[in-house]
């Protein structure tokens, strides 16, 4: 069975899908954007912030389902320039202490809303 997760401390989907999905213990967490939730608007200041928010909104997912970043166990990264890289990976790393999750990180043509990063995770927790 599945379980869909829904937190109003994450961006509403903006298409057919779920916020994130609760499967078998693993937790599915769709491409998640700087998009603050409490207003609906882009953070977009810097790709520092845009990073930020991406990662706040991870956390309120995993929050809602129970997990936190310990429980990630893959990632995927999509810039809009792989220029941005170094300023991603240094606020993506800070999440983490140990036993980093295995992640791909990729630049691609164009991202929803015209962002600069999205980061969609896998996480696992043994019932």
């Amino acid at each position: 069975m599945k379980q869909i997760i829904y937190t109003a401390d994450a961006p509403a989907p903006i298409g057919p899908y779920s916020q994130a999905v609760l499967a078998n213990g693993f937790l599915y967490i769709s491409g998640q954007v700087p998009i603050d939730p409490a207003n609906g608007e882009l953070v977009q200041d810097s790709i520092q912030a845009e990073t930020t928010q991406v990662m706040a909104n991870l956390s309120a997912l995993l929050v809602a389902a129970g997990y936190d970043f310990e429980h990630i166990v893959k990632t995927t990264i999509f810039l809009s320039d792989m220029s941005l890289f170094a300023d991603v990976n240094d606020i993506y790393g800070s999440y983490f202490t140990s036993d980093f999750p295995a992640r791909e990180t990729v630049a691609v043509k164009g991202l929803p809303k015209g962002v600069n990063v999205e980061i969609s995770a896998i996480a696992f927790k043994a019932s």
